[in-house]
């Protein structure tokens, strides 16, 4: 029996359309990676105006048979947002003739490098072949019991591959300093959430970041960047920022607050609830009455969210799969918080992809 029996063309040529969109997606990404690699964001920020195809391709010395390609692929990220087509006058041209040219969007001003929002490290690192082919293996993933898909790719956990291997932890720790980086943004909206504290512990805070920029907007709140030792050993601090070395599933340092931005997705409920109540000690082990925990994750949404926002969350969390951690909706978290016996919590937008949750003891 034909299982498409009883549909219409119509409808079988938009299931087709649905196939192809998704066995194709990978170029969006693969185009995406030859943009950077050609430093095309640097080049046109450095030409001062929009570019055409005729000085692109100059200053990166294309050899003639391959400029097709080149507008071919820069169509492509235009399409996709990366890059704005404009008309421009010819200045060669004596009858000041219009030719189409590329102007930076706030996409691809993003991946300027050496600018203080360049998300071209977290970019570049996303793209690697080696961490990227990893979810070639997700078949494997499915049915090996206890193993993240790190393991099954790269034969060893992806935090004890960084730690083997540096140049990858340089990556991924650049990777995510530029991802904080759009934090700051959003945090200075956001000031009452750490007015009244005297101290917070900024839990797997790498090289402080984030700490820093609290510590700028607060400068009297005592900052703790807390990582493994590996991490933390070479970092000096400075004024109220220090860098303290350990482990978050043994202890945390106690605090007025304790904040841990990107880390509950990073690990299952199990290893989650263990570095919750390591968080309720800290803070109950202080004189402040109003000691809380302060979450900056992705929160899935699907019922509010609109879709677009929604298929990127659900990516991100099926990137997750890499160390068995997870994107939670609310009722996942809620059902983290009441297991740890927290009593109260509030979620509030930080932007559009993150969310600044406050967990009350």
């Amino acid at each position: 029996m034909d299982l498409l029996s009883e549909c219409k063309a119509s409808e079988m040529f938009e299931g087709q359309v649905v196939v192809y969109k998704h066995l194709y997606a990978y170029i969006d990404s693969m185009c995406l990676k030859w943009c950077l690699e050609l430093n095309i964001p640097d080049i046109i920020h450095n030409h001062g105006q929009p570019i055409s195809l005729h000085d692109l391709v100059s200053t990166l010395q294309v050899p003639p048979p391959k400029i097709g390609g080149v507008h071919r692929l820069m169509r492509h990220l235009a399409h996709n947002g990366f890059f704005r087509v404009v008309k421009i006058h010819d200045e060669n041209n004596d009858n000041e003739e219009e030719k189409e040219a590329y102007a930076l969007t706030v996409a691809s001003k993003l991946l300027v490098k050496g600018t203080e929002h360049c998300l071209a490290p977290m970019t570049k690192c996303a793209l690697d072949p080696t961490l990227s082919g990893a979810y070639h293996f997700l078949g494997k993933w499915t049915f090996e019991e206890n193993l993240t898909l790190a393991d099954v790719s790269l034969g060893t956990n992806l935090w004890e591959f960084f730690s083997k291997n540096p140049s990858y932890l340089s990556f991924f720790n650049e990777s995510m300093i530029s991802d904080s980086q759009m934090l700051k943004l959003a945090l200075q909206d956001h000031r009452p959430v750490f007015e009244g504290l005297e101290s917070i512990v900024d839990v797997g805070g790498a090289n402080g970041t984030i700490s820093k920029i609290i510590n700028a907007m607060f400068p009297e709140l005592k900052c703790i960047v807390f990582d493994l030792p590996h991490v933390v050993e070479n970092l000096s601090g400075s004024n109220n920022l220090s860098f303290v070395g350990g482990d978050m599933f043994h202890y945390i340092p106690h605090a007025d607050a304790v904040l841990l931005k990107g880390i509950l997705h990073d690990w299952d409920d199990e290893h989650c609830v263990k570095i919750l109540r390591n968080c309720k000690d800290a803070i109950l082990n202080t004189n402040v009455k109003k000691g809380k925990i302060i979450v900056i994750d992705t929160v899935i949404n699907e019922k509010s969210d609109e879709y677009e926002l929604t298929q990127m969350k659900l990516r991100m969390d099926i990137v997750m799969t890499n160390v068995n951690g997870k994107e939670r909706s609310e009722e996942e978290l809620k059902k983290l918080f009441l297991e740890v016996g927290f009593q109260d919590y509030k979620i509030s937008p930080l932007n559009v992809i993150y969310s600044l949750i406050e967990i009350y003891p």
